[in-house]
């Protein structure tokens, strides 16, 4: 009996380790939601009143940074910060808007998507807050339609760099 107690207890133990490890991550992946842009946020790269500019908008945590939101006036504004590599191994979360969802000059804080799986119009004859910028979407397919109409350049959210910014 004291032989299987000396089995079962290292067992025990992992399996209660794994159970609040996965608690842990669950309940960091709530708290880590987009959230709404309020009329007096700022741009967290450049300091500009986000809500007065038209397109879409992006936020993003750092895992430094606890449940801190850094919100963009614009997808440019987001993408150069994040691409910057202290920023870019830091961030667990990154959303923007779904453009398909929403006109143009009203972004809707309610269509958030996970920037990560977007797909991004660049070039396109829209402009944002600081000029030009990324329109994003949560399908390709919707993309597509709007660099038709609009011009520009599909890409996954990996192949967006620096020099796609410019």
């Amino acid at each position: 009996m004291n032989k299987l107690v000396k089995l079962l207890l290292p067992l025990i133990s992992l399996t209660l380790l794994i159970a609040c490890s996965e608690q842990q991550q669950q309940q960091q992946q709530v708290v880590l939601q987009a959230q709404a842009i309020e009329s007096s946020d700022e741009c967290h790269l450049c300091g500009m009143l986000i809500s007065n500019f038209s397109g879409p908008k992006g936020e993003l945590y750092r895992k430094d940074r606890g449940e801190t939101v850094h919100k963009f006036c614009s997808t440019r504004d987001m993408f150069s910060f994040y691409l910057d590599p202290e920023n870019k191994r830091n961030v667990t979360s990154i959303y923007v808007h779904d453009m398909s969802k929403m006109p143009w000059d009203e972004p809707n804080d309610g269509y958030f998507v996970d920037a990560r799986v977007a797909w991004f119009v660049v070039g396109s004859s829209k402009t944002g807050a600081m000029g030009k910028t990324l329109a994003s979407f949560s399908k390709e397919g919707d993309a597509k339609a709007f660099s038709r109409e609009f011009g520009g350049d599909v890409l996954a959210f990996d192949n967006v760099d620096m020099s796609t910014l410019m």
